[in-house]
């Protein structure tokens, strides 16, 4: 049984191990990078990614990347690649070969028949003198000094860095694309990634409650109001202009400094000038605000007229935080 110690230090020489090996990429970096690049950015058809064990893992997960980011990719399965899936591989692809040690049976296997349709590929390997490397039209090195794994075999720091360049990969293509906001936002619709890109208040405000009341409302309205409409809060509106708040934590001032509420008016009560947001403003921007503020209401209008009110719970129950 290892001590906490032991198992700790192990776990810090991994990290330590993964961490020196990404550092160390950018000096194998060469002009092959960049002309890789430029070979994507420049082709009319998808990135095909391929690999086998592992590699073919992470070679997953740079698809994903590629796709979310706004080049188009799709992944082989090196193994499965000669049994037909190479149909998949169009005459305006282009093709990303990983392998550790580039000289993988099932990748030495697929690379004639890649050649043959003249189809350009780039390689990520270890060794830049292996089979995959001196067949690829662009080398891009993913050279590790040892694996974090205790025997130097399990497929670890290798395939970090493996995901590293595919990363890079990815950035440098969005960049050059000028990959924005919007265009993530559309490829990322669903789940809280795309919330923080496309949810706007005037889609998640309950419509049913608006609390609204006048200069002139009494006391009792104010407290009816309010609680009618469990937002903690009512605005004060004028020509159907929002001009003020009230809060359920002014109501409790009240009934704390005051005996006699009768002559006690909307408009002596709200706090003016308060914090307002247009119905299209992004859940997100919204959250920050209240957050920077520290308030739980925020007045919404639309086309500025009063259009409800939104509370922190509205966007919080969307997953937002």
């Amino acid at each position: 049984m290892k001590s906490k110690d032991n198992i700790l230090k192990i776990a810090k020489d991994s990290f330590v191990n993964q961490g020196n090996a990404i550092l160390n990429l950018h000096k194998y970096l060469t002009i092959d990078f960049e002309n890789a690049i430029n070979k994507i950015n420049s082709l009319s058809g998808r990135v095909i990614v391929s690999g086998i064990g592992k590699s073919a893992i992470i070679g997953s997960k740079i698809v994903a990347t590629l796709n979310s980011t706004g080049t188009p990719s799709i992944f082989m399965h090196a193994a499965e690649a000669i049994h037909g899936d190479l149909g998949i591989i169009q005459n305006d692809d282009i093709i990303i070969l990983l392998s550790k040690s580039g000289n993988t049976p099932e990748i030495k296997n697929l690379v004639p028949f890649i050649k043959q349709r003249n189809i350009s590929i780039i390689s990520i390997t270890s060794e830049p003198n292996s089979y995959l490397a001196k067949n690829s039209d662009y080398l891009l090195n993913s050279r590790i000094e040892e694996e974090a794994c205790l025997n130097n075999l399990a497929p670890t720091t290798s395939t970090t860095a493996q995901l590293v360049i595919g990363d890079a990969i990815a950035i440098c293509l969005s960049k050059i694309n000028g990959f924005n906001e919007n265009d993530f936002a559309k490829h990322h619709p669903g789940g809280i990634l795309g919330k923080k890109l496309y949810l706007k208040v005037d889609e998640i405000i309950n419509k049913n409650l608006k609390p609204q009341l006048f200069e002139s409302d009494d006391f009792k309205t104010i407290i009816d109001v309010i609680s009618k409409n469990l937002l903690g809060a009512a605005v004060v509106v004028k020509d159907n202009k929002p001009i003020g708040i009230i809060t359920d934590g002014d109501i409790r001032r009240v009934f704390s400094n005051e005996s006699n509420f009768n002559n006690i008016l909307a408009k002596d009560l709200m706090s003016k000038n308060p914090f307002i947001i247009d119905s299209k403003t992004l859940a997100s921007e919204a959250l920050s605000i209240m957050n920077k503020n520290k308030i739980t209401q925020i007045v919404v209008t639309k086309n500025g007229d009063y259009f409800g009110l939104i509370h922190l719970h509205n966007i919080l129950n969307e997953g937002l935080s």
